[in-house]
């Protein structure tokens, strides 16, 4: 994921021929800002896009291309030996699939009121308190967001940590979100077509439950 647990980026950190991998796929956007605004005429369409924020190695963001192939989906990730892993699973002629390796901070300068969807899965929690601007559903984060969306922001989060969960009903709603749809527990509700991720899977067998929202808000494009 773009941040996640310092063991975890150790075990991927020595891809062998990750630049290869990386140079030599049709998938990344090696100059994303480049597109700025300018999206659909990378997927030559003018379908939804929806982006995945620390996409970890793939398994979500690219299940979601695969089950929905009229919207434009886009993963971000910030480790070369990361993106490699998930460029590999991406299988050949999935045309509504891009990946970027950036840092989110930079996001803002890479997508132009365009976005329909942002999904933050299983995100670093940052948790000590000197640490929350660099939540991804902190103000910082959220007012980057406001500059890539349409005429709506959604956003989907999922993690298994109480903490980040709490903060982020708060930070949202402070920020002018509606939290649309909530669950403490989503692998035991009534929520239905959810796609799970790398680490979903692996803390779900540890026994912790998985929290789930669902907010959006309208803004007015400057």
């Amino acid at each position: 994921m773009l941040y996640n647990s310092f063991g975890d980026i150790m075990r991927l950190r020595n891809v062998k021929n990750k630049q290869q991998i990386i140079d030599s796929s049709s998938y990344l956007i090696s100059n994303p800002e480049d597109f700025s605004g300018k999206w659909k005429d990378v997927f030559q369409n003018s379908n939804p896009i929806h982006i995945e924020i620390g996409t970890g190695k793939g398994k979500f963001i690219i299940e979601k291309a695969v089950r929905y192939p009229h919207i434009n989906f886009i993963g971000i990730e910030r480790y070369d030996s990361v993106i490699a892993r998930c460029l590999q699973k991406i299988p050949e002629g999935l045309s509504n699939l891009k990946m970027i390796r950036m840092n989110a901070l930079e996001i803002d300068q890479v997508f132009c009121h365009e976005i329909d969807t942002i999904y933050l899965n299983f995100s670093d929690p940052w948790p000590k308190k000197r640490w929350y601007k660099r939540r991804l559903t902190s103000p910082v984060f959220l007012e980057k967001y406001d500059y890539l969306f349409q005429n709506e922001c959604k956003i989907i989060q999922k993690t298994d940590n109480s903490s980040l969960f709490e903060y982020s009903i708060c930070s949202l709603s402070q920020y002018g979100y509606t939290i649309e749809e909530i669950s403490f527990n989503l692998h035991h509700s009534e929520i239905l077509d959810n796609i799970t991720t790398e680490y979903e899977e692996k803390f779900s067998k540890k026994g912790n439950p998985i929290y789930y929202l669902v907010a959006t808000k309208k803004i007015k494009i400057k």
